[in-house]
């Protein structure tokens, strides 16, 4: 997406007006037909809607498929990561048969790029997992508790030679590389290729280089998917850009939940400056992810914020001012952070911390999973947009009738006045087709204001 020439004159809600237009606009999308671009736009406006806490034509519905897609169409996981043809035709498939509002290419990964980088943060199927299940985490101190100042002193840097060497062992290499910004004279030019002419740095850039074909390959079975849905039938996707709370940063796939809850009493302070260095950071990667897409939803999954990680103190103390701080940059840039609530804020007045936080209305667009719905209505109300809380469990073992029923309780017990969206609470990876069925139908019919 193209930024206007007075875009840094611009203040957040022009920008977030501009942004919401571009998503909408469908000059420059190929449709089939006047009816699916109509489609398009209805469905774009139902979510523009709901963030601005207004009433749509009807609730707009998110599916978030998971392993769904391959059991459904009869594939293995392992080929929803690396057969591309296979994997595309399954989600054509599953969407043509369905017919969501929104289309969700489930765990549709590159596991070719993931594999030649011999990615070691997650085992997925047909690497180290068996071909038909779902991918996994693997926690570990990928940065180790003595690394904190190397981090904060200049956390792309440390990325890049110290924490993408251990979680990607085929750019080991990079850890030999020199600061570039030697090169701000020529005398440091020598110094600062040097290494690159190693072995071991050769090798590494060697395997990014491979691991970006095979991401291009993936990415071009993503534009035929995208084109099909949305060209033929008028589907939006509503996850523009990505970025993270920076506890989580640091909490998943950094430290890992050991060490990060070990650092909150033995090396509090490095924490926080950590979790505050991360921010500009975390903001940048949503506001990169929106311009590509040109979508102004950023998707940030929250983790270790939940009841069962923290109390209220070290949530206050710890979690929320650099999560804060990462949705204001984002609503300053004219996006909408899309917090993905896992797990449950339903202790220690979590949503009222949040609620009377100062953020401003209508500019964020919260899914809760096991969060108690009616009490997010009641604090977040006429302030920000909500939904989730159908429980993955009736997707896999109830009835249809069960479905109809829980869709239309969560609808008229919270869905009447506007600003929100029907959701599952979690991925979905195991489900009877029949309850989705339900679960699309029963919105169409409660739905509808």
């Amino acid at each position: 997406m193209e930024l206007p020439d007075n875009w840094a004159k611009m203040n957040p809600d022009e920008r977030m007006k501009y942004r919401f237009a571009e998503w909408l606009s469908t000059e420059n999308r190929n449709f089939e037909s006047k009816t699916a671009e109509e489609r398009y736009r209805r469905r774009v406006q139902r979510i523009i809607d709901v963030v601005q806490l207004r009433k749509p034509d009807r609730v707009p519905c998110f599916t978030k498929f998971g392993g769904f897609i391959a059991d459904y169409a009869g594939i293995t996981h392992q080929e929803m990561m690396y057969d591309y043809e296979k994997a595309a035709e399954a989600i054509i498939r599953t969407h043509a048969d369905f017919q969501p509002e929104f289309y969700d290419v489930g765990y549709f990964l590159p596991g070719p790029a993931m594999e030649r980088l011999d990615y070691q943060v997650y085992r997925w199927p047909g690497q180290k997992l068996a071909a038909n299940v779902s991918f996994q985490a693997v926690e570990s101190e990928y940065m180790t508790a003595d690394d904190y100042d190397a981090l904060i002193d200049d956390p792309e840097r440390y990325y890049m030679q110290s924490y993408m060497p251990r979680a990607f062992l085929a750019l080991a290499g990079w850890s030999k590389l020199g600061s570039f910004y030697t090169s701000c004279e020529i005398p440091g030019i020598g110094p600062m290729f040097n290494p690159a002419g190693t072995t071991e740095v050769m090798e590494a850039f060697q395997a990014f280089l491979d691991a970006g074909k095979a991401a291009q390959e993936w990415s071009a079975a993503r534009k035929q998917i995208t084109a099909e849905l949305t060209g033929k039938h008028g589907m939006a996707y509503e996850r523009g850009g990505f970025s993270k709370a920076p506890f989580d940063i640091l909490g998943d796939t950094l430290r890992g939940t050991r060490g990060i809850m070990l650092d909150l009493y033995r090396r509090p302070d490095k924490l926080r400056a950590a979790c505050d260095r991360l921010v500009p950071i975390a903001v940048q990667m949503g506001v990169e992810g929106a311009n590509i897409t040109g979508i102004p939803l950023v998707f940030m999954p929250l983790h270790k914020g939940a009841d069962g990680f923290m109390s209220k103190e070290v949530f206050e103390k710890f979690y929320w001012p650099s999560f804060k701080a990462v949705m204001e940059g984002l609503i300053a840039e004219g996006l909408v952070p899309n917090p993905f609530v896992e797990g449950g804020f339903n202790k220690n007045e979590r949503l009222d911390i949040i609620a009377e936080s100062g953020l401003p209305a209508g500019k964020t667009w919260w899914l809760f999973d096991r969060t108690e719905i009616t009490v997010v209505k009641e604090k977040f109300g006429r302030w920000a947009a909500f939904g989730g809380n159908v429980p993955a469990s009736i997707f896999h073992t109830g009835t249809p009738e069960q479905m109809t029923d829980a869709v239309r309780t969560l609808i008229e017990s919270v869905g009447q006045d506007g600003g929100y969206f029907l959701s599952p609470g979690a991925v979905l990876d195991n489900v009877r087709p029949e309850n989705m069925h339900a679960y699309l139908d029963a919105v169409r019919e409660y739905g509808v204001y």
